[in-house]
């Protein structure tokens, strides 16, 4: 999640006459939006006998590059940046959105920026009717987290549901978390150099979560659902983050959601942290552990802020983690 710059946002506060003042970036400008300018897109696949769709929202342009691994070495993070030919002013997120069509279901994973979007963001919607679905048709959402953009989509300007039909599938954990989290929460956190932004933050994620309250389902880690998928918890970027693993036949991928937000920085450094990490210990302490298991099992993944459309391996090379994107030769 990229904050300081929602702050200074246009959209930040136009969102604030809607619900508590809004969030999401501490480096995104806002500028006057142009029609097509960032493209919506989709990318189908298959995964044993399921329909799988990654949307795009947008991308999140962060440009406090020297707060973006709290605990990193900046020096030698920008000289990472610079040798893999990236840019050292900023570093850019994809925003990869996984909808899965299976057993009569219409499965949406997370719902993008949504109404804290920038120019950069909120192309969920144009995606999903690219892939050639609606809204309406959404029967579930499956929720990582509750930062904002993960569930600025769930609503609209109205304050309506986006997806009336959907079923919201939760963390308890995270959503208990959420509903009473002050600022003291965050004593472990890089945001806790951001008070103004915490005491924005907070309000506008607990409106979204009550007005979609009454269509919450809560994970149960134990049991798998509809067959083909199961939740596992990632504490520490937030208290209830919860990864997806989907399965058919002998086809698996797991869904990482935020876990690593870059593919040069935090795979080889998951011990410098990302900032918007709720307890940095927690969160590092759960890269590591999950980075290690999938370089060994070999598990295909999708992250969300990977490049697009996401999807890729986990390689270990001497004592760091690497990324493996998975490669593509068409267009779609």
């Amino acid at each position: 999640m990229n904050r300081r710059t929602l702050l200074k946002s246009g959209c930040f506060f136009a969102a604030a006459s809607l619900i508590p003042p809004t969030i999401l970036g501490k480096t995104l400008a806002k500028k006057e939006i142009s029609a097509g300018r960032q493209p919506a897109g989709f990318r189908k696949l298959k995964l044993g006998e399921l329909d799988l769709f990654v949307l795009s929202d947008g991308y999140i342009r962060d440009t406090n590059v020297a707060d973006y691994s709290p605990r990193a070495d900046v020096p030698r993070l920008k000289s990472i940046l610079k040798n893999n030919f990236r840019p050292v002013e900023y570093i850019d997120m994809a925003m990869n959105i996984l909808l899965v069509k299976t057993n009569g279901k219409l499965i949406l994973f997370d719902s993008g920026m949504g109404i804290f979007a920038d120019e950069n963001t909120g192309k969920i919607l144009e995606s999903l009717a690219e892939a050639g679905f609606s809204p309406g048709e959404i029967t579930d959402i499956f929720i990582s987290h509750a930062h904002p953009d993960h569930i600025g989509g769930l609503i609209g300007k109205s304050g309506a549901l986006i997806y009336p039909n959907a079923k919201h599938h939760l963390s308890k954990t995270e959503f208990d978390f959420w509903m009473r989290a002050t600022e003291k929460d965050f004593k472990n956190s890089g945001l806790i150099k951001q008070l103004d932004f915490l005491k924005t933050l907070l309000p506008a994620i607990r409106n979204i979560l009550t007005k979609i309250q009454a269509k919450i389902s809560y994970y149960d880690y134990q049991k798998p659902l509809y067959g083909n998928f199961s939740f596992i918890s990632a504490p520490g970027h937030t208290p209830g983050m919860t990864l997806v693993k989907i399965t058919s036949g002998n086809d698996e991928l797991l869904v990482v959601a935020d876990l690593v937000h870059n593919d040069l920085i935090l795979f080889p450094h998951p011990e410098w942290g990302f900032s918007g990490d709720t307890d940095l210990d927690i969160a590092i302490a759960s890269r590591k552990k999950i980075l290690h298991q999938l370089a060994e099992t070999k598990t295909r993944i999708i992250g969300y802020h990977l490049p697009c459309p996401g999807l890729g391996y986990v390689k270990k090379t001497g004592s760091e983690f690497a990324w493996v994107q998975e490669v593509f030769y068409t267009p779609t």
